[in-house]
């Protein structure tokens, strides 16, 4: 647990853990920044293209100027800067850092000090992980990642596509799920980080007690007249899901 207050975090985690509901619960209190997916490399651009940076002659734009940006848009006014990083999305992070500050290249804690401050990791996971692939592969045959929103970039529109069972992309996702949790894990080891573990069975069950345990593993002052915890997004899953969780699990007992 930390003792004091660090000046940036990240919820880590994969995809479909309740992320996107956890940045806007964290947003709604007003006092841990607003987070969001500012460093996934298909919507950088995007973001680039919001904040008006200038591009480069190849189009594209100086990764320092990206992160002052992505820094002055996602923090509060009492300085706590947030976001969200999915497993592949460090590793593009780390690189760039490395790049605009080749003197720490390959001490991935010193890289996000140098760039964020004092950083707090939040991990994110899910302890149904069959429902978890479920809600993955629907999403992305969809387009649809989430309901409601607090301000993204992306992945709300859909693309009118009709989902499909797949028992080889569940089992796929199953596959992935695993391999990144476990990478995560190794690699807070491997750097000494310990983060604040959240469970998404657990902020479905209470969102407020659950956001304002992260807030004090932040080091973060409620303020006195209270802080609400709001949500900003829709729940998802439906009867489809449940009824392509049954038939998964038929379809496994009969291999």
């Amino acid at each position: 647990m930390l003792t004091v207050r660090v000046d940036s975090y990240f919820v880590c985690g994969t995809p479909r853990t309740g992320s996107s509901l956890l940045l806007g619960l964290l947003e709604s209190t007003g006092v841990a920044g607003r987070p969001q997916a500012y460093f996934r490399s298909p919507d950088e651009l995007l973001w680039a293209d919001r904040w008006r940076l200038p591009r480069t002659a190849d189009g594209g734009f100086d990764h320092a100027d990206f992160v002052r940006a992505a820094l002055a848009a996602g923090r509060t006014d009492n300085g706590m800067f947030g976001a969200k990083l999915m497993w592949g999305t460090l590793e593009e992070l780390l690189a760039r850092l490395g790049a605009s500050h080749p003197d720490l290249a390959g001490d991935d804690v010193a890289l996000l000090g140098r760039a964020f401050g004092r950083t707090g990791f939040v991990f994110l996971r899910r302890d149904d992980v069959l429902a978890q692939a479920v809600s993955r592969l629907r999403a992305e045959q969809t387009g649809e990642w989430f309901d409601g929103g607090s301000g993204e970039i992306s992945g709300d529109a859909g693309n009118g596509r009709a989902p499909r069972f797949d028992a080889d992309g569940i089992r796929h996702h199953l596959d992935e799920i695993g391999e990144h949790n476990a990478a995560w894990e190794q690699w807070f080891a491997s750097r000494g980080i310990r983060p604040h573990v959240v469970r998404y069975e657990e902020l479905a069950e209470d969102m407020a007690a659950t956001t304002r345990r992260i807030l004090d593993f932040l080091g973060l002052d409620v303020p006195e007249d209270g802080c609400a915890v709001v949500p900003r997004h829709r729940r998802q899953a439906d009867e489809l899901n449940r009824q392509w969780i049954e038939r998964y699990r038929a379809e496994m007992i009969g291999r």
